[in-house]
C-alpha cells in the first residue's frame, strides 16, 4: 500500500458512491483528507466512520453545494485557512437530471455541477496544487462522453433539454478540460511535469447516481443493479490515478480500467473545441487569466522527494 503520510487530498463528492470509497482508501494509505459534501450530518457522520474504520484522525469534510459559485469560492477559502498544501485533487462530485434546472446563478444545472465545478475548484486551488508540486489532479468523466458533443449556440440548453444528451456533454466536458489543463501545465516545465491531470471513466457503478430523478428512475436503476460495479471496483482507476507510481509523470490521458491506451471520443482531442470551451468555462466562472503561463510551476526539491519517498 502507497504510504501518503505527507500529502493532503481534496475529494468532491465524498459522502457517497466512489467519492466516499475514495476518500476513505486514501485516509486508509495515511493522507490528510479534505471531503466535501452538501448535508451537514451525513458529511459529520462519513468523516466520523472514515477515521474510525482507518485509524486515521487526519479526516475531515467541508461544505459546499458545487453548483453554486459561491459555495466553490467560499470553499476554495476554507480549505485555504487551514492548509497551504494540495497533492492530490479529486473531482469526483456530479449529478444526472432528466429534467432541466438552473442553478442559483442562473446557470443550466448539469453543465454547472459536472463541467463548471471542476473548471472553478481546480483554478482557484491551482497555485496551491503547484506550490505542492510534484501533484496530481483527477477528473472523474464516465463513456457517456462519446456520445456527446459540446453545444456552444446552448450551453444551457434553453431552447432544448433532454437529461442523456446534456450528462454526455457535460462528460465529454471534463475530457476536454483534462487535456486542455495538462497541456498548460506540460507547457510550464520541460520533462516530466510536477503537476499532472488525467481522467477517467469509472464503469456503471452502484449507487445514489441519478436516483434523484422521480420513483420511475429509481425503479429503473435498480434493476440495472446487478450489471453494476460497486463502488469499491468503481472507484480503483480514480485510486490508481492518485496514488500509484505507475502513472508518475503521466498527464493528459483518458483511463477506463486503469488502461490509460483507451482513447477517449474521437471530438475530445480537437484542440481548437477545447480551447473554446475553456474560455467560454473561463467567462461563466468570472476566472481571469485561469492558469496563467508561468504561474507557480517549479517543484521544490523537498516536495519531489515527499513523492519519492511515497512511491509516487
Amino acid at each position: 500500500m502507497t504510504d501518503l503520510t505527507s500529502k493532503t487530498c481534496l475529494v468532491t463528492g465524498a459522502t457517497s458512491g466512489i467519492g466516499l470509497v475514495t476518500a476513505r482508501e486514501l485516509a486508509r494509505m495515511g493522507a490528510t483528507v479534505v471531503g466535501v459534501g452538501r448535508n451537514p450530518e451525513k458529511s459529520a457522520a462519513i468523516a466520523a466512520q472514515i477515521r474510525q474504520e482507518t485509524g486515521n484522525p487526519r479526516v475531515e469534510y467541508l461544505l459546499a453545494d458545487l453548483s453554486v459559485q459561491a459555495d466553490i469560492r467560499r470553499l476554495n477559502d476554507q480549505f485555504r485557512a487551514k492548509y497551504d498544501r494540495l497533492h492530490i485533487l479529486v473531482n469526483n462530485a456530479g449529478g444526472f437530471y432528466m429534467k432541466r434546472y438552473e442553478t442559483a446563478d442562473g446557470l443550466e444545472m448539469t453543465f454547472a455541477l459536472n463541467h463548471l465545478s471542476y473548471f472553478l475548484l481546480t483554478n482557484l486551488l491551482l497555485d496551491v496544487i503547484q506550490s505542492s508540486a510534484p501533484a496530481r489532479i483527477v477528473n472523474v468523466s464516465s463513456g457517456a462522453s462519446f456520445g456527446g458533443q459540446i453545444n456552444f449556440d446552448d450551453l444551457q440548453a434553453t431552447r432544448r433539454y433532454a437529461g442523456w444528451p446534456a450528462y454526455s456533454m457535460s462528460k465529454l466536458a471534463n475530457v476536454m478540460f483534462t487535456y486542455a489543463l495538462a497541456r498548460r501545465l506540460q507547457s510550464e516545465l520541460r520533462g516530466a511535469p510536477s503537476v499532472t491531470a488525467n481522467c477517467l471513466h469509472p464503469g456503471f457503478v452502484a449507487s445514489n447516481f441519478a436516483k434523484n430523478n422521480g420513483r420511475l428512475y429509481d425503479w429503473a436503476m435498480s434493476l440495472m443493479k446487478p450489471i453494476t460495479l460497486p463502488p469499491e471496483k468503481g472507484a480503483q482507476t480514480s485510486l490508481y490515478l492518485a496514488t500509484s507510481p505507475e502513472v508518475t509523470g503521466v498527464t493528459g490521458k483518458y483511463f477506463d480500467d486503469k488502461q490509460r491506451n483507451v482513447p477517449s471520443a474521437k471530438i475530445s482531442y480537437d484542440e481548437a473545441q477545447q480551447e473554446r470551451l475553456w474560455q467560454v468555462s473561463a467567462q461563466l466562472t468570472n476566472i481571469q487569466g485561469a492558469v496563467a503561463q508561468g504561474a507557480v510551476a517549479q517543484s521544490s526539491v523537498k516536495g519531489n522527494n515527499l513523492f519519492r519517498d511515497s512511491g509516487l
